[in-house]
């Protein structure tokens, strides 16, 4: 159940030193360099690390496996588990490095066959190297809390406190070894196999609009074309390209579903999130009370935005494929690469120049692939790699405002992950619902600059709009998924759901969270089937509403007191997984506990609503 040896995921996201080809007003996008991890892919540092990998896993178990207890009778307890866990850890870091290149290096084209290839034999590899470590935790949590206590008090093996709380938070949801070990071996053919279907499908979709086949990230940009016939060209694309794979997306949807139910069921699950909760390190009614918040905020944002943007569009009601079209009669233009570098790197710099020195170094660098090609896994991500060496930015960039947005999202997910490495492999990574923190907090600081420099009362109407429109997609809309898949998972304890059955589902939660003012019109009903969260991470879609209110609370807090604010604020992205979220909150009068703190954040999005209202009148 160790978290760290969980495989590789790129979600909703070919080593080179070179740029990729200039795309037309963009100039030349960057695209990253590998080669900090392992030179390629058939590189001698490569292969000599996974027979490390293996050997040294192989080393750990039998030096190691049952004598904890007798460890902890002895002298010096604590010193001997220090020196245990801290050789654990320089595996993980191992372990964690190869699982990272062999997922960028596939991300990078998920249809080229040779690194499918790749992808899949470096984890069964990998999967089949780490079952011998997975006894380690297993036996952690048999041991006697006392003695345990007792061993934790000395310095060496007290750093590691924060991962043996989390280790140990796992010990109901325990299983006897021989079948822990069985879950994660056929993880390979089971989650693995249908995570890496779904991925390959996606990626091999085509989509005809206007006589171009295009991949699916750029049939996606249509939506936000300013010529409604662009928009409803490209929507009604990718309804029946959606609509033609169905069957396929119901059995992947279907499988996983079950194979959650079996998983949650052996391990004693109560609810259907109750192990992502774990995974975050929230309970469970903090994130109730943030879902029923924003359900009962649907009418004050997502309904009452959309009427206002049907009227803008003189309707009474936006087709689904109008909801992120750029406002009618606002000029929109290609934002090329250099601009949206400069424009992020100045916003961070006026927040904290060591976090703009920081971003800076994924740009000189070549931490970012920016391109757009086909294969390339859709969307965009963040990956930390390992603290041994430093993260990778993914990006889809096609010159939108939304794409220099999304620059700034990662570059925080950066940021923090640069500033957390210092923890180590163990401590280091962050419970989703804190890691959206530091990538929402810079797209606000980017927001807020270019709000600032608006050169008229259309430019900042415009600049509000779509920033609203961020921040319904990530609150009202993430929230709408997350009550989607509660459902399908809730429905399919009963026996498989038809893709009709899917679809309804689908098209009833969107239809309470947009409200009267979008009609969903058929083909709609399919778009369910190309989101990656429901396949990769059951689930973690809430963590984005978690970090939007939270990072809208906190921005609150640094407009009224921003002495010594960022100084804070970088010491919490700092502090990775090694604190609870309370306790990280607290230094700015915070808790996610009291009702308020979601309504502070949802009420600013209601009065940039507010606000654009006024403009009417």
């Amino acid at each position: 159940m160790s978290r760290s040896l969980d495989p590789f995921r790129l979600v909703p996201r070919s080593p080179a030193a070179h740029a990729a080809a200039p795309a037309s007003g963009l100039g030349s996008l960057p695209q990253w360099d590998l080669s900090d991890l392992y030179p390629g892919l058939d590189s001698p540092e490569l292969t000599a690390d996974l027979q490390n990998a293996a050997a040294e896993c192989a080393a750990f178990e039998e030096a190691y496996k049952g004598r904890f207890a007798e460890m902890l009778d002895g002298p010096d307890a604590g010193g001997q588990m220090a020196v245990v866990v801290s050789r654990y850890e320089k595996i993980e870091d191992l372990l964690g490095r190869l699982y990272s290149y062999a997922g960028l290096v596939y991300s990078g084209d998920t249809t080229d066959p040779v690194r499918a290839k790749f992808y899949g034999d470096v984890q069964e590899k990998l999967t089949e190297a780490s079952t011998r470590l997975l006894f380690f935790t297993l036996e952690l949590n048999r041991l006697d809390d006392a003695k345990m206590e007792a061993a934790l008090a000395d310095p060496a093996f007290g750093k590691y406190r924060p991962w043996i709380e989390d280790v140990r938070a796992e010990k109901p949801y325990q299983l006897d070894d021989r079948i822990e070990q069985l879950f994660l071996e056929k993880g390979v053919t089971s989650r693995s196999a249908w995570n890496r279907l779904f991925d390959e499908t996606i990626a091999g979709l085509r989509f005809e609009v206007e006589g171009q086949s295009l991949p699916m990230e750029q049939t996606l940009n249509y939506l936000a074309e300013a010529d409604a016939e662009k928009r409803k060209a490209g929507a009604d694309a990718l309804a029946k390209v959606f609509g033609d794979n169905l069957r396929l997306f119901t059995l992947i949807t279907n499988t996983l579903a079950k194979d959650k139910d079996i998983s949650d069921r052996w391990r004693g699950f109560q609810d259907i999130a109750d192990s992502r909760h774990l995974a975050n390190r929230v309970e469970r009614e903090v994130v109730d009370a943030l879902v029923s918040s924003v359900h009962a905020a649907y009418p004050r944002l997502a309904h009452r935005y959309y009427k206002l943007k049907a009227k803008w569009f003189g309707k009474d009601k936006l087709e689904y494929w109008d909801r992120n079209a750029p406002l009618p009669k606002v000029e929109t233009r290609t934002i090329g690469w250099d601009e949206a570098r400069d424009t992020v790197l100045g916003a961070y710099s006026s927040f904290s120049p060591r976090m703009a020195d920081i971003a800076r170094n994924f740009f000189d660098k070549s931490w970012i692939d920016a391109g757009v090609r086909p294969g390339k896994a859709t969307g965009a991500f963040a990956h930390p790699t390992v603290p041994s060496a430093h993260p990778y930015v993914l990006l889809n960039y096609m010159g939108k405002p939304r794409d220099v947005m999304t620059l700034a999202h990662e570059l925080g997910h950066g940021v923090h992950q640069v500033l957390a490495a210092p923890n180590g492999a163990l401590m280091a990574p962050t419970p989703l619902t804190l890691a959206e923190t530091a990538s929402v907090f810079g797209e606000m600081l980017t927001f807020q600059r270019l709000l600032a420099a608006a050169p008229d009362a259309r430019a900042r109407k415009a600049m509000l709009a779509s920033k609203v429109e961020d921040m319904i997609n990530t609150v009202v809309r993430q929230i709408a998924f997350y009550t989607f898949e509660r459902r399908i998972h809730t429905e399919r304890k009963n026996g498989e759901l038809t893709a009709e059955k899917i679809c309804e589902i689908w098209m009833d939660v969107q239809s309470q969270s947009l409200g009267d003012s979008i009609h969903l019109g058929p083909g709609y009903e399919a778009y369910w089937v190309y989101i990656g969260h429901f396949i990769h991470s059951p689930f973690y879609v809430y963590a984005y509403a978690f970090g939007d209110c939270l990072v809208n609370s906190l921005y609150a807090v640094y407009e009224n007191a921003s002495d010594g604010f960022a100084e804070r604020y970088l010491a919490m992205l700092a502090a990775g997984g090694t604190k609870h979220h309370s306790e990280l909150l607290k230094p700015f009068g915070l808790d996610a506990r009291d009702p308020v703190f979601w309504q502070t954040g949802l009420n600013l999005i209601e009065r940039m609503i507010a606000e654009l209202e006024a403009m009417e009148e």
